[in-house]
C-alpha cells in the first residue's frame, strides 16, 4: 500500500497506520546478526543481537497460482476480484481494513510480501500474551497513564512480573528496538508460558515500524527515560553501533541487501536509525548523570 519512499501521512493516528511487509523484514535484520567485511579481515558483527524476532524474508508472490488457486478457505477465496485496472486483488477476513476499499492488488497478480517462520505449534509451546505497561490509549482524545504520570515506572516496578527477574530489562530492550524503527504500535507482547518469568519477550508484529524517516517519535522512549534502566550488554552494543566503522545504518544496509526483494529500506530510513541511536545514547547518558 506504500512505496519505499512514502512516509505515513502526518494526520494518521498510530492505530490507523499501514502494516508494511518491508518493516517486518527490516525488524528481523535489526534484531539479529550480520556478517560484516572490514578492510583486510573478515569479522562477524552483531547488530542488536537480541535474536527475538522469528526469521522473516521477503519474496514475490503469485496471488493467482500460490494463493487463490490453492486455498481451501472458501471465505478467503470469495474476497478475490479483478480491479478496473485488470489486476488481481483480495482483502481476506479481519476486524479492520478488510474490504474492497482496502484490498491488496498485484501487478497484475504479482505482489511483494514478507514470510515469517512458524514458531513452535501452540500445542507444543504455549505462549502467554501480556499487556505492555506502556501501551498507548488507542483513543483519539484520551492519554494513557504513563503519558501524564512521570513516576509511572515506580508503579510498574512494584507489579509482577516486573518486580523480579529481568522482565523490566526486556521491556527496555524492546523500547530501544521500537524507537530505532519508529514503531508506536507495541500494545502487547508474548512469552513462552512454560518458562514463567525466566524467559524472554518475543518481538512479534513489527509491521508499523519504519513509517517516518523525517520524524523521531520521542514518546516511544518514555519507558527508558522514566525507569533509567538498561542492560549493560545492550548499552555497550549501542555504543559500538555508534562508531563509524560499525555504523548501524551501514550494517543494516549490508544485511538487507541479501533479501530477495531488496532494497528493503529507503536510504533516509537508514540514516534516521543513526540519528535515533544518538538520541538513545543521550538518554542513557542523562540517566547516568542523575
Amino acid at each position: 500500500r506504500q512505496t519505499r519512499e512514502q512516509e505515513t501521512p502526518p494526520d494518521f493516528f498510530y492505530f490507523s497506520d499501514y502494516e508494511r511487509h518491508n518493516a517486518e523484514i527490516a525488524a528481523f535484520h535489526l534484531d539479529r546478526q550480520v556478517k560484516w567485511i572490514c578492510i583486510k579481515r573478515k569479522v562477524e558483527i552483531l547488530i542488536l543481537d537480541f535474536r527475538r524476532v522469528p526469521p522473516v524474508a521477503g519474496r514475490l508472490v503469485n496471488m493467482t497460482r500460490e494463493i487463490r488457486d490453492v486455498t481451501r478457505d472458501k471465505k478467503l477465496w470469495r474476497t478475490f476480484f479483478i480491479s478496473p485496472a485488470n489486476n488481481i486483488c483480495f482483502y481476506g477476513e479481519c476486524s479492520y481494513y478488510c474490504s474492497t476499499e482496502h484490498a491488496l492488488c498485484g501487478k497484475p497478480d504479482q505482489i511483494e510480501g514478507s514470510l515469517a517462520a512458524f514458531l513452535p505449534d501452540l500445542s507444543l509451546a504455549k505462549r502467554k500474551t501480556w499487556r505492555n505497561p506502556w501501551r498507548r490509549s488507542y483513543h483519539k482524545r484520551k492519554k494513557a497513564e504513563w503519558e501524564v504520570d512521570p513516576d509511572y515506572c515506580e508503579e510498574v516496578k512494584q507489579t509482577p512480573p516486573y518486580d523480579s527477574g529481568t522482565r523490566i530489562l526486556d521491556i527496555m530492550d524492546m523500547t530501544v528496538f521500537d524507537f530505532l524503527m519508529g514503531n508506536m504500535d507495541r500494545h502487547h507482547y508474548e512469552t513462552f508460558e512454560k518458562f514463567g518469568n525466566e524467559t524472554f519477550i518475543i518481538h512479534l508484529d513489527n509491521g508499523r515500524g519504519f513509517g517516518k524517516y523525517s520524524h523521531d517519535e520521542l514518546s516511544i522512549l518514555v519507558p527508558l527515560n522514566q525507569c533509567c534502566r538498561i542492560r549493560k550488554s545492550t548499552y555497550l552494543r549501542l555504543q559500538l553501533l555508534a562508531k563509524e566503522e560499525y555504523k548501524l545504518s551501514l550494517l543494516m544496509k549490508e544485511s538487507l541487501l541479501k533479501d530477495k526483494i531488496a532494497p528493503i529500506l529507503y536510504q533516509p530510513h537508514l540514516e534516521a536509525m543513526d540519528r535515533r541511536l544518538r538520541i538513545v545514547l543521550k538518554a542513557v547518558s542523562d540517566c547516568i548523570e542523575k
